[in-house]
């Protein structure tokens, strides 16, 4: 007699295998066919705002396990705080500037220094915008609701504008000065009291 022969199991018609490699996909294209996040905020339009602003990663590679945890525990709370009457948005974004992208690249074999600063910054571009793509889907696939056809990434021109202009009235205010391009690398913070 097989060891499975002597065990009393409930008959059920549900499956014995969840199958989520396969159901995942459908599920959420069907969220995406509904609509959902822009349902949800439709549905809590005149409640109370709660924003969670999340520090972007940087779209320098494959999606690891600290950027799984980190995203479903910030979707957790959206969500919770969206079940509990808030209109609460998530705008998701990934800084793409910097050294971890041209880090990125130089793993990759890219020689900066045989190139002419245009064509590498162009090369970052091209890189990051890539990363993002390959990212927003990895967050998607594990669930994460969000404004992901519309996120803010460091690298358009309009955010790019818009840190000017934050720059520039802290500038006014006094907050930062700049001295001559010799004296120093770049602004430098005014101790005020």
């Amino acid at each position: 007699m097989e060891y499975k022969d002597t065990l009393l199991m409930p008959k059920t018609e549900f499956p014995m295998r969840g199958n989520l490699p396969n159901k995942e996909p459908e599920w959420q294209a069907k969220w995406e066919e509904m609509d959902l996040y822009d349902e949800i905020q439709r549905k809590n339009a005149d409640k109370p705002t709660f924003i969670l602003h999340d520090g972007p990663p940087y779209a320098n590679g494959e999606l690891h396990m600290g950027h799984a945890m980190n995203k479903v525990i910030k979707d957790m709370i959206v969500r919770q705080k969206s079940m509990s009457g808030f209109r609460s948005p998530y705008v998701p974004g990934w800084d793409t500037h910097g050294l971890p992208i041209e880090q990125a690249l130089a793993n990759k074999g890219v020689k900066r220094k045989e190139m002419t600063v245009a064509e590498f910054r162009k090369l970052c571009a091209e890189y990051a915008y890539k990363q993002v793509d390959i990212q927003r889907a990895g967050f998607k696939r594990l669930g994460v609701t969000g404004e992901w056809a519309n996120p803010y990434i460091t690298l358009q021109p309009e955010y790019e504008a818009e840190q000017v202009k934050s720059f520039l009235a802290k500038w006014r205010k006094k907050v930062i000065s700049i001295k001559e391009r010799s004296q120093c690398i770049g602004p430098r913070l005014v101790n005020r009291p």
